[in-house]
């Protein structure tokens, strides 16, 4: 049993290093270039001063760097704290002191007051610098890396992942999506967050490839890589769907036959992004996970063999699911009953980084308890109806606002929204919904008003309709909906 991914890929090098691990626009490396970059790496840290259990920042390149830099740290026993590609200065800076790091490796410009080293230098070998056995492989206990979110619910807050959390959450995905050998995955989502970053090291343990790219805006690249490599699955995004499908209609077409299965995930999963990928994919699995930077990915629904309303499957390999009331008791659950989903398993993190008193609050007895509203039906299915911190609390009804998006995006006008609550001195909250839409001087707010009509409640519909040039998202596509509850952008 392997304790760490590093173990998993030196593993790997050591019976097949000719197999392929990672390719980006740069070119292909194999498991053993992999390996021998990493230990070079760990010798590099190592050389600079830098002390076990130290923090190295690393920014996002999008590539094999970015991987290999990873694999260093954890060679060599320092922490991996990624972040963003041109992530803001405030927040580089917020992320330095909150680690008290000793490195960043980065591409990017920025004036920090610890070393800074270019993620290539990491990258770079000389010939026969490479001694094998300098390094022990880390424990499964000890920390792997700090993932920091992106804060839509509030400050941002450093997730502390152990190695054995991360071979946990890397089997949820491997058996989740019945990853079998010589997979190729397609992965354009951002690596320094736990999504992207965790489809890796799920193809890793499953000893497959990874493709990576920034994005899918750049179409011609995306299907010159895809062909290239003979990429047989995908890990995407909504919005990523969305963009492929209005650029790249006939180039699906072509490539249905050869992908395997596609993941969506970093945000809810809409109708309209089903019926895409169903219709372009119709013999291929097509995985919606559920699941959070502190549990990974907990639940599985290949919604391509069934498709069940808020339905978001079955617990994943190592995950065990719970509904609990709000005060954490937990309950026979039912669509009439519902309450708060919790899991449990070896995936979940070690805790919030240096917030014992927030990591109790939502720690307990090995569970990770949510704001997600929910239930589980007799079969073992969990359902799940947005966040309770979500919620439009309208005269003591509950509102879930991704029920209004959902609908308001099926409207032809609509191209994107979001939903908020909206203060009401009668009703306390009412829903207000942001749209963008495909031509304003055409658009007519009455019109999608008599349509949201046909589909949702009175006491539901939106009190107020607003356009806008772009709904405010996350560097992961999730809806951040406190700058529009503020007006703050």
């Amino acid at each position: 049993m392997h304790g760490s991914i590093i173990e998993i890929v030196a593993d790997y090098a050591h019976k097949d290093p000719k197999r392929l691990c990672v390719a980006d626009k740069t070119g292909a490396y194999t498991y053993g270039q992999m390996w021998e970059k990493a230990q070079a790496g760990a010798r590099k840290l190592e050389a600079m001063g830098i002390q076990k259990k130290d923090c190295v920042m690393v920014e996002c390149t999008q590539d094999a760097r970015f991987l290999v830099c990873d694999l260093a740290c954890e060679l060599y026993g320092a922490i991996f704290v990624p972040v963003e590609h041109r992530a803001p200065a405030d927040r580089v800076e917020k992320i330095m002191a909150d680690t008290d790091a000793g490195l960043f490796l980065c591409e990017t410009e920025y004036e920090v007051p610890v070393k800074r080293m270019k993620t290539e230098e990491i990258f770079q070998i000389q010939e026969g610098t490479v001694q094998e056995g300098i390094f022990s492989f880390p424990k499964p206990e000890d920390t792997a890396e700090i993932l920091y979110t992106t804060g839509t619910t509030g400050t941002s807050k450093g997730i502390e992942v152990t190695h054995g959390n991360n071979v946990a959450l890397a089997e949820n995905v491997k058996y989740g999506t019945e990853m079998k050998e010589g997979n190729v995955e397609f992965i354009p989502l951002p690596l320094s967050h736990s999504h992207g970053l965790r489809c890796c090291y799920a193809n890793m343990l499953n000893g497959s490839a990874v493709v990576l790219m920034e994005g899918v805006s750049w179409v011609k690249p995306v299907f010159e890589m895809i062909e290239k490599y003979q990429v047989t699955a995908m890990d995407v995004s909504p919005s990523a769907v969305m963009i492929l499908e209005q650029l790249a209609k006939g180039q699906l077409s072509k490539i249905s036959g050869q992908i395997d299965y596609i993941q969506v995930g970093t945000e809810p999963l809409q109708e309209k992004v089903k019926e895409i990928l169903t219709s372009y994919f119709p013999s291929a699995r097509l995985y919606n996970f559920y699941g959070s930077t502190e549990s990974g990915r907990t639940c599985v629904l290949d919604f391509n063999k069934e498709n069940r309303a808020k339905c978001i499957g079955k617990p994943t390999r190592n995950a065990t699911f719970i509904v609990t009331d709000e005060k954490r008791q937990p309950i026979e659950s039912s669509k009439e009953h519902m309450g708060l989903l919790a899991s449990a398993g070896p995936m979940n993190m070690k805790g919030y980084w240096r917030q014992p008193k927030l990591t109790a609050e939502t720690m307990q007895d090995g569970y990770v308890y949510t704001n997600d509203m929910g239930y589980i039906d007799e079969d073992g299915y969990v359902y799940m109806f947005g966040r309770m911190d979500n919620v439009i609390n309208c005269q003591g009804i509950k509102i879930a606002p991704e029920e209004i998006e959902e609908i308001a995006r099926k409207y032809e006008q609509i191209l994107d929204c979001a939903c908020v609550p909206m203060e009401d001195k009668l009703s306390g909250q009412v829903p207000k919904l942001f749209v963008v839409v495909k031509d304003k001087e055409l658009f007519q707010t009455k019109d999608l008003l008599n349509f949201l009509r046909q589909y949702i409640d009175g006491n539901k519909m939106p009190k107020r309709i607003e356009m806008i040039d772009e709904i405010p998202r996350t560097s992961n596509g999730k809806i951040h909906r406190a700058k529009l509850v503020t007006g703050k952008s």
